[in-house]
């Protein structure tokens, strides 16, 4: 097999502290992608004016400016602007390592019936940079709903998806702001093989200046966890499904969405292995709205603290 064709997809919105390292960790990579598309969705910072420098430079990089849309729908821009087989997805505020695209390639040529390529990665903290709870595995993963229990397999940034697979399941659901990949990644693991490599290839950031978990705002989208499960489907997946729709049910709940909340709660309250994620949506979204940010906020740095020992 050839050396597949790669494009890279960066979405953008107001990153201008991070995107000129994130576009360098891509220039700086030993196997060159065929294209950078960058797609500015709507920035009110300076962030869209670094990456026309950086791209004044570098014939690969390609700005494209958009209205407001969302992520979901910049990186449907940026896939639709691109030419290659593999469409390696980064979001603006993570880097590389310069052997990412390698691994990915050499796992394509390897695997070549895969729907999904991811590497492992490491986190970037204000305390420090700590290795992601990954498998130690290369190659497909037996059971990728299973398997992603308890450990990373699949982040936006450390992922590659076939231009024929994306055919198949279609691009984001646009009008998602948070949950986009892993609603992504359901669609991918039912009817694909998930590609895996332990190498810690990507540096995610849980530092950013802008990220969205932070920013987030109520949806208006026809798309949803609820709408996607399937109650008929095998336990790992439902237990999958369960703890991404959790997840997003407790930012939901902190910014006021307790309806939204309610309804996660009603149709994933099945789940046991995420029963301590559960309760905690159901506790938040009983206390004052007012109380709930900050409540999460500080759950959260201890939770992490809390992990970060056993790294």
């Amino acid at each position: 097999m050839n050396t597949p064709t790669l494009s890279v997809i960066i979405p953008l919105y107001n990153k201008e502290r991070e995107i000129g390292d994130t576009l360098r960790s891509v220039l700086s990579q030993t196997l060159q992608p065929l294209e950078i598309v960058v797609v500015d969705d709507g920035s009110t910072d300076h962030s869209a004016d670094i990456v026309r420098e950086i791209a004044a430079a570098n014939p690969l990089v390609r700005l494209v400016p958009q209205a407001n849309a969302g992520e979901c729908a910049a990186r449907n821009r940026a896939i639709a602007e691109t030419r290659g087989e593999y469409v390696a997805l980064l979001d603006a505020d993570d880097e590389w390592r310069p052997r990412f695209l390698e691994e990915i390639a050499a796992m394509i040529r390897e695997f070549p019936d895969c729907g999904l390529y991811c590497t492992a990665f490491d986190i970037v903290s204000h305390e420090g940079e700590f290795p992601a709870d990954c498998p130690s595995e290369r190659g497909p993963v037996a059971d990728f709903f299973r398997d992603s229990a308890h450990r990373y397999i699949a982040i936006p940034s450390a992922s590659c998806i076939p231009r024929r697979v994306l055919d198949d399941v279609g691009g984001f659901r646009e009008g998602m702001k948070m949950g986009g990949d892993l609603y992504m990644w359901i669609k991918i693991a039912r009817r694909y093989r998930i590609c895996f490599s332990p190498e810690r290839l990507c540096r995610y950031s849980r530092v950013a200046s802008n990220r969205s978990s932070a920013i987030y705002t109520p949806e208006r989208t026809a798309y949803s966890f609820e709408t996607l499960y399937d109650p008929t489907a095998p336990e790992a997946e439902r237990e999958f499904m369960a703890r991404a729709a959790l997840g997003k049910a407790l930012v939901l709940s902190a910014k006021g969405g307790t309806e939204d909340a309610a309804r996660a709660i009603r149709t994933f309250g099945y789940t046991k292995v995420y029963r301590r994620t559960l309760r905690k949506v159901q506790l938040l979204n009983q206390l004052p709205v007012s109380w709930r940010t900050p409540l999460l906020n500080f759950y959260n740095a201890a939770a992490w603290r809390v992990a970060k020992k056993g790294l």
